[in-house]
C-alpha cells in the first residue's frame, strides 16, 4: 500500500505536464522563423486516430501551427461537435459540416460519422493549449478576457506563455496586467534575484491585489532577508499609492454627495431662506420632479424610441415647470393666509406631503420604479487603480453647478431677481415703490420649488424613484440652509459641499448611521454658537 501511486496525483500530474509541453510548443512558434498558416490534414486526423501520446502531439503542433481555425478546432473537440468520417476529422453542429483542416463547408454530412472521443488527458492538453490561444488571439477582446481568468489564479506551468504573451502584447493595459501575473508568479521562483525583480516591479502597480501578494513577504515568515527588506520598501509605497487613490475617491464621493444636497437645498434656500416659510412639503416637490421625469421617460419609450437618448432634455424643463406649478398653487391657496405663523405653516404644508405622497401612491402605485439612464450617462472614467468615477455622478455635479450659476445670475441680473432681493432686505419700502410684493411671493415660491423639481430630476439618474423619495432629502436640505446662514446662497454651497464630504469621510470611519449621528450634533453645537450660520443674516422678518 505504501508505494501504490494514488490515481488522482498521477491523473494530475500528467495534466501539468501536458499542459506544460502544449506550452513550450506555443512558445517555441513565436519566435520561430515565420511560416504559412495552415492545419496539416494528416496532423488533425491524429486527434481521432492516434494513441495517447499522438493526440497530445498533435494538440501541440496544432495549436503552434498559428493558423485562425486552430482555436475553433481545439474548442469542437473539447465540447463534442468534433466527428471522424473516412479519415477525416469534421466540425458538427445543428446539422451542418465543416472540414476541420481546411475550413470547407461539407454539401452533405457523410451518412457513416464517429465522434471524436476526448478523455481527461487529451482534455488537458486542449484546454492549455486553448488558453495560450486566447493569449495570443489577435482580438483585443479575447486576450483581455484569458487575461483576467489567469488573474484568477495562474497555474506555475503557464509562466513560459505569460512570459511570451507579455513580449508580444501591444496593447498598454492587457501587458500591464500581464506583467503583474508573471511578477506574481515570479515570486514563487527559487532565484533570488528573480523575487527581488518582481518585488520591485509589483511596487509600480496601481492595483490593490498587489498589497495582498506583498504582505506575506514582508513578514518574519520570509526566510530571505533581502527579499524580505525589497518587500516591505514595495509595500510602503503600494498603500501610499491605495492610501491617495481612495483619498481620490473619498474626495468624489464628497463633492457628488455635496452636488446633491445643494440641488435639493437650493429650493429650499429660496422658500425659507429668502421667504422664511418652513415648507415640509419641500421634499415631496422633489418627488414630484422626480415622477415628473419618469413620464416623460416612458412618453419617449413610446413614441420616440430612436431619440430616448435625449428624453432629459424635455425631462429637465417638465420637471421644473411642473414642480414650479405645484408649488405656486399651494403658495396661492394656502401658504399665502399663513406668513408671519411659523408653526401653523410647519403643520400645513406637513399635511400638505402627506396628500402629495397619497395622490402619487394612487397614480403610481406605492412600489418603486426606475429610471434609466441615458447612455451618455452609462458606465465610468477610472482615474486611478480602484477608484471608478461613475458618468451619471459627474454629469449631476455639472448640472448642480449650471442650476448655480443660473440661479446667481437671475438673482443679480433679471428684474424678479431684483424684486426677490428688494423684498427681503424691506418689504414695506419695496410695496411703496410700486414693488407687487403678493405676486412676487408667488413667482419666488414657484422659483424654489421648480429647483426642486429640477433636484428631483438629477436624483431620478442615480436611483429608483418612489413617494418617499423626498424624505430622505428633506432634513439634510433644512441643515444646508440653517449651517450656510438663512437667506445666503453663498452659504448653502459651503454648507452643502462641506456636509457631504463630511459625511462620507466620517462614514469611511465609523459607518453611515453614526456619521448622520455626529454631523448632526455638529450643527447643533454649530448653531448655539453661531445662530446666523456661515454668513450674517441679512433677512427680513416676514409679515402677515
Amino acid at each position: 500500500m505504501m508505494g501504490t501511486r494514488r490515481p488522482g496525483r498521477a491523473a494530475a500530474a500528467r495534466l501539468r505536464t501536458s499542459m506544460l509541453r502544449s506550452l513550450l510548443a506555443i512558445a517555441g512558434f513565436l519566435f520561430a522563423v515565420p511560416c504559412a498558416f495552415a492545419l496539416d490534414p494528416a496532423l488533425v486526423a491524429k486527434l481521432a486516430s492516434g494513441d495517447g501520446d499522438e493526440k497530445a502531439a498533435a494538440v501541440s503542433a496544432i495549436a503552434a501551427s498559428g493558423d485562425p481555425r486552430a482555436l475553433q478546432v481545439l474548442k469542437a473537440v473539447s465540447d463534442g461537435d468534433a466527428q471522424v468520417a473516412n479519415g477525416r476529422v469534421l466540425i458538427v453542429k445543428d446539422g451542418k459540416g465543416v472540414d476541420a483542416a481546411t475550413g470547407e463547408a461539407l454539401g452533405a454530412l457523410p451518412d457513416s460519422r464517429d465522434d471524436v472521443v476526448v478523455n481527461n488527458r487529451m482534455r488537458g492538453e486542449i484546454e492549455g493549449a486553448m488558453a495560450g490561444l486566447k493569449l495570443l488571439a489577435p482580438e483585443r477582446a479575447v486576450r483581455e478576457a484569458a487575461v483576467k481568468d489567469l488573474a484568477n489564479g495562474a497555474d506555475d506551468s503557464m509562466r513560459p506563455l505569460v512570459k511570451a504573451a507579455l513580449a508580444r502584447e501591444t496593447d498598454p493595459d492587457i501587458k500591464a496586467s500581464l506583467a503583474l501575473i508573471s511578477a506574481g508568479m515570479d515570486l514563487k521562483s527559487g532565484d533570488k534575484a528573480t523575487r527581488i525583480a518582481a518585488v520591485q516591479l509589483l511596487a509600480t502597480s496601481g492595483s490593490p491585489a498587489v498589497k495582498t501578494m506583498l504582505l506575506p513577504l514582508a513578514t518574519p515568515a520570509e526566510a530571505d532577508p533581502e527579499v524580505r527588506r525589497e518587500a516591505a520598501a514595495s509595500l510602503r509605497v503600494v498603500e501610499a499609492r491605495l492610501a491617495r487613490s481612495q483619498f481620490a475617491g473619498l474626495a468624489f464621493a464628497g463633492v457628488s454627495l455635496g452636488s446633491i444636497l445643494l440641488l435639493a437645498a437650493l429650493g429650499l434656500a429660496i422658500t425659507y431662506g429668502l421667504m422664511g416659510v418652513i415648507n415640509m412639503a419641500h421634499g415631496e416637490l422633489i418627488m414630484i420632479g422626480a415622477y415628473t421625469t419618469y413620464v416623460v421617460q416612458n412618453l419617449f419609450r413610446a413614441h420616440l424610441p430612436a431619440a430616448f437618448d435625449w428624453y432629459l432634455a424635455l425631462a429637465v424643463p417638465a420637471a421644473f415647470v411642473v414642480s414650479g406649478a405645484v408649488g405656486m398653487a399651494l403658495e396661492r391657496s394656502v401658504i399665502r393666509w399663513l406668513y408671519g405663523r411659523p408653526l401653523e405653516t410647519l403643520l400645513a404644508t406637513w399635511g400638505i406631503s402627506l396628500v402629495l405622497i397619497q395622490g402619487v401612491r394612487s397614480i403610481f402605485g406605492a412600489q418603486n420604479v426606475q429610471v434609466e439612464n441615458p447612455a451618455f450617462m452609462s458606465g465610468g472614467l477610472e482615474i486611478l487603480a480602484g477608484v471608478v468615477l461613475p458618468y451619471s455622478r459627474i454629469v449631476i455635479i455639472g448640472f448642480a453647478a449650471t442650476v448655480l450659476g443660473a440661479m446667481g445670475l437671475l438673482l443679480a441680473r433679471t428684474r424678479l431677481g431684483l424684486f426677490v432681493r428688494g423684498v427681503t432686505q424691506n418689504r414695506a419700502m419695496a410695496a411703496c415703490v410700486g414693488v407687487p410684493t403678493a405676486r412676487v411671493d408667488t413667482w419666488a415660491f414657484g422659483l424654489g420649488s421648480g429647483l426642486a423639481g429640477l433636484a428631483g430630476c438629477a436624483l431620478s439618474q442615480i436611483g429608483n424613484v418612489g413617494p418617499d423619495l423626498g424624505q430622505s432629502y428633506i432634513v439634510d436640505s433644512f441643515m444646508v440652509v440653517v449651517l450656510g446662514g438663512v437667506g445666503q446662497l453663498a452659504g448653502t454651497v459651503y454648507a452643502a459641499l462641506g456636509l457631504g464630504f463630511a459625511n462620507k469621510l466620517l462614514e469611511s470611519w465609523s459607518g453611515a448611521v453614526l456619521a448622520k449621528i455626529a454631523v448632526l450634533v455638529f450643527i447643533i453645537v454649530f448653531i448655539q454658537k453661531r445662530p446666523q450660520g456661515l454668513f450674517a443674516l441679512k433677512g427680513r422678518a416676514v409679515e402677515s
